[in-house]
């Protein structure tokens, strides 16, 4: 009886694969660069410096030295090592120039629109008493009053006439002149000013109270059988230097005022009430 030997097919397959490397690791060396002179190819362009500090014999590795020991001769090079050259380098940051001249103020820009009104602040603290002030001027009042009177009689004539007076009763501080029959104001203010005459009977009575060349109030009375009492009463704000006094109508017609040697039947009177200068 035959007996048949197999092989495992796993293992046949394993050996030809290993057979198969081995022929391509033992492939023959070929150089880098074929087309090239060994002669005259140049190493520093193919291989970075620290390259050539690699041991390359294959044997043990020369101990450790430095190139630069006074004592022992540095290591020859068969190539010229590669020169550097030390580059300073400038912080332009620090290099700051001195400050220059402040340019001219542009111009003003547009108002902004008006805000909202905000709201109203909390009181503040309430300030200490202040320092009493210096004692004010005295209190001043003015005064300016006079009354005066007259006993003779007047009839009218061609031209106006002033009436004199020949009797003072009040002439305070001679503000009325007696021989002009004026009164002049040396206080201005408010003045109240009364005029009184007794009528002639069957003549007419016709007169005015003038403040400087102008006719203020008038006092008349109509002929009449019977001579009366007539008066007038007024109020004048006069200022520095006005004048005020009486004067009768011209004769154009039967005027007259009555009076005699015994009584005063003609009179004259004026007060100030308020200066201007009380405030």
């Amino acid at each position: 009886m035959m007996q048949t030997h197999k092989l495992p097919g796993p293992a046949v397959c394993l050996c030809t694969l290993v057979l198969l490397c081995m022929g391509t690791v033992s492939e023959p060396y070929t150089p880098p660069y074929p087309d090239r002179d060994p002669e005259r190819y140049d190493y520093r362009a193919s291989h970075h410096p620290r390259d050539f500090h690699r041991d390359t014999s294959g044997g043990r590795r020369p101990e450790c030295r430095r190139c630069c020991d006074p004592e022992e001769e540095g290591p020859t090079y068969p190539y010229p090592l590669p020169q550097y050259q030390v580059v300073p380098q400038i912080n332009i940051t620090i290099l700051k120039g001195e400050k220059g001249d402040s340019g001219e103020r542009g111009p003003y820009g547009k108002s902004g629109k008006l805000g909202k009104m905000g709201l109203r602040g909390p009181h503040g603290m309430k300030g200490t008493k202040g320092n009493m002030g210096p004692p004010g001027d005295p209190c001043k009042t003015y005064y300016s009053a006079f009354s005066v009177g007259r006993k003779k009689a007047l009839h009218s004539n061609d031209y106006y006439q002033t009436l004199v007076f020949d009797r003072e009763f009040v002439n305070l501080y001679n503000h009325f002149n007696m021989f002009t029959g004026k009164f002049y104001c040396y206080v201005p203010g408010i003045y109240f000013f009364s005029l009184n005459v007794h009528t002639w009977n069957q003549k007419e009575t016709y007169m005015h109270v003038m403040k400087n060349e102008e006719e203020m109030a008038i006092l008349y009375a109509q002929p009449s059988d019977r001579s009366i009492m007539q008066s007038q009463s007024f109020m004048l704000d006069l200022q520095q230097n006005d004048e005020v006094w009486v004067r009768l109508f011209k004769g154009e017609r039967e005027n007259a005022v009555f009076s005699d040697d015994y009584d005063t039947y003609i009179t004259f009177s004026g007060y100030l009430i308020k200066a201007m200068n009380e405030g």
